[in-house]
């Protein structure tokens, strides 16, 4: 089975993913308190309603049903899971576990980004070559 997302998908899914994992916890009690005009370094707290998840989640969400499995199937090769040659039965995997909620599944993973980038290369593509596309 041929992988059926677009490695520039992926490519995007990797960089929101890293620009969400790169946020911390809030300091300030509130998102106001955290104004980047008065403290820069507040643009890099995640508070509820952050649009960076936002960007994640929609993105994912316009995803189609392959295309999530897909992605989902990549993140657990890249995690090892499951081998390269293993690709059709994550996929299947990934269809019958699947739920509304494959972004929060997949933001979920600690190292999401870094799962999907060595799926991907397991699967034989080139991660720079994915990025350049979409940078």
């Amino acid at each position: 089975m041929p992988l059926e997302i677009a490695p520039e998908k992926v490519a995007h899914a990797i960089i929101k993913a890293r620009e969400y994992a790169a946020k911390v916890g809030p300091w300030n009690a509130t998102a106001a308190e955290g104004d980047a005009d008065e403290d820069p370094g507040a643009i890099l707290e995640d508070f509820a309603g952050d649009p960076t998840l936002d960007e994640f989640t929609g993105f994912i969400d316009a995803l189609n049903d392959d295309e999530q499995a897909h992605l989902v199937a990549l993140a657990w090769i890249g995690r090892g899971t499951y081998e390269p040659d293993e690709l059709d039965e994550a996929v299947e995997t990934a269809r019958r576990e699947h739920t509304n909620a494959t972004a929060n599944y997949l933001i979920g993973l600690p190292q999401l980004s870094d799962y999907l980038e060595e799926g991907l290369e397991k699967m034989g593509y080139s991660i720079e070559d994915a990025e350049n596309d979409v940078l």
